[in-house]
């Protein structure tokens, strides 16, 4: 096996403008070849404009004669076409969804987008056997809609909270859907966007069951063209969506698997390995948001410390945090804040645990600890800590906000879930109870 270069996997029909060009002209070029994106040349650099950018322009009624250099463009990082696709993992965090690949001299030579990188992941030797629904948490790349609401309000959502897609649900059921491209549309037709995003939306909406495999996701968008899977139950009721971006973090551990069944075949690119496994290994195993482990690290580390537990005959407890009226802070501050707000609680909940104790990001605004050698009264000791702790602390814009707590104590015999349940059935107790409490499994 051998991985494709930069040039083997890059865009090359592209559109570009220099930066002393207007956003008219950009538009024009745009609407005339159909292209969500442009490249915008800066003495050397790239920067991208793409329709989000348009729509806020349009939001703010900023003159279309407006220079490109006078819209703060983001820049898009570059990667020489020669290098190993390899390399342009690294930039996969980055705020823009693409990188430029470039000549020897810096001149442009393509353009690559995360669907570009998708394309040249084999589905078969990603992790076949884990499931979307254990991913829906990973990430918030969802905004629904009512098909009544006006089309202009819909794009200023979509322009104010990044959001490259909406969809509109009825009945919990997804019925439409509306994205960057069905954008585009209304544009170029300079459709009224004073009617209802009914009139605009794409329907019906293509889904895939939550049960699926990674794999199958992967050739999803692959058949598809598609830039996310919108993820629903076995009855058809929206339960998320997941981005390409959050499929490819996934095959971060699968490519350390890759590396050692084809030692001979990648011998080639062993010293880029060498340099790179430890980046490769954090992105894989922790939160990007928090630096906390994510859920698949911490199922590792609750195995091996179960062992440990049964062998030496000791206890161990485990506590599920949620921050309370969490979606009231992201409504009404923005996700951006709402993130910080995260950032903050997950530092609390460090500082207050113990060394051996293990906390992971659960998904979204919860927290999973794991506590060794601690029983349950123990254990609710030690949560009340972390929800005082987060009610005294003071986070800007916020103010303060508070944490509703369910601890369970793990049983010889249970299986991780089965722990977990039991402390997601006193969470719920917790938030009944008025929040910013703690209960027990024996409150249950």
């Amino acid at each position: 096996m051998k991985f494709p270069s930069i040039a083997d996997i890059a865009t090359l029909s592209i559109i570009s403008l220099d930066i002393k060009e207007t956003l008219s002209r950009a538009l024009e070029i745009m609407l005339e070849q159909e292209h969500r994106n442009l490249v915008v040349i800066d003495n050397g650099r790239f920067r991208l404009l793409n329709v989000m950018d348009i729509i806020q322009k349009q939001e703010e009624q900023i003159n279309l004669d407006i220079l490109l250099e006078d819209m703060n463009l983001i820049e898009i990082p570059t990667i020489e076409k020669h290098n190993n696709v390899l390399d342009a993992l690294k930039y996969v965090n980055h705020v823009t969804q693409h990188i430029c690949a470039v000549n020897r001299d810096g001149s442009l030579y393509g353009i690559i987008a995360h669907s570009d990188i998708i394309a040249n992941i084999d589905p078969e030797t990603l992790m076949d056997n884990y499931r979307l629904e254990d991913f829906l948490k990973l990430g918030r790349n969802m905004k629904t809609i009512s098909v009544n609401d006006k089309t202009l309000d819909v794009l200023k959502t979509m322009a104010e909270d990044i959001f490259d897609n909406v969809i509109a649900v009825k009945d919990l059921k997804p019925i439409g859907i509306l994205t960057t491209k069905d954008v585009m549309r209304l544009i170029r037709r300079r459709d009224d966007l004073e009617l209802p995003i009914s009139q605009y939306l794409s329907s019906p909406v293509e889904t895939i069951k939550k049960t699926s495999s990674i794999k199958n996701a992967l050739e999803f968008l692959k058949n598809k063209h598609y830039k996310r899977v919108v993820v629903v139950d076995e009855n058809g009721a929206l339960e998320g969506v997941i981005s390409q971006k959050e499929l490819i973090s996934l095959t971060y551990s699968r490519w350390a698997t890759l590396m050692k069944e084809y030692q001979n075949e990648l011998n080639e690119i062993n010293v880029l390995l060498q340099n790179k496994n430890k980046e490769y290994e954090v992105m894989a195993t922790t939160d990007s948001l928090t630096g906390l482990y994510n859920r698949y690290k911490f199922t590792e580390l609750y195995n091996s410390t179960y062992k440990t537990m049964i062998q030496r005959d000791a206890t161990m407890s485990l506590m599920l945090i949620d921050i309370d009226l969490f979606k009231n802070v992201n409504d009404t501050f923005g996700h951006n804040v709402g993130d910080k707000v995260i950032v903050q609680i997950a530092h609390t909940i460090l500082r207050t645990l113990r060394n051996v104790d293990i906390v992971c990001r659960w998904g979204g605004e919860e927290f999973l600890v794991l506590v060794p050698t601690a029983n349950l009264v123990q254990a609710t000791i030690l949560a009340n800590k972390i929800r005082k702790n987060t009610q005294e602390l003071v986070i800007d814009t916020v103010g303060s906000v508070t944490i509703s707590v369910g601890v369970s104590e793990v049983k010889e015999g249970d299986s991780m879930n089965d722990t977990v349940q039991r402390a997601d059935e006193a969470l719920y107790l917790a938030k009944e109870s008025g929040r910013n409490c703690v209960k027990t499994e024996l409150d249950i």
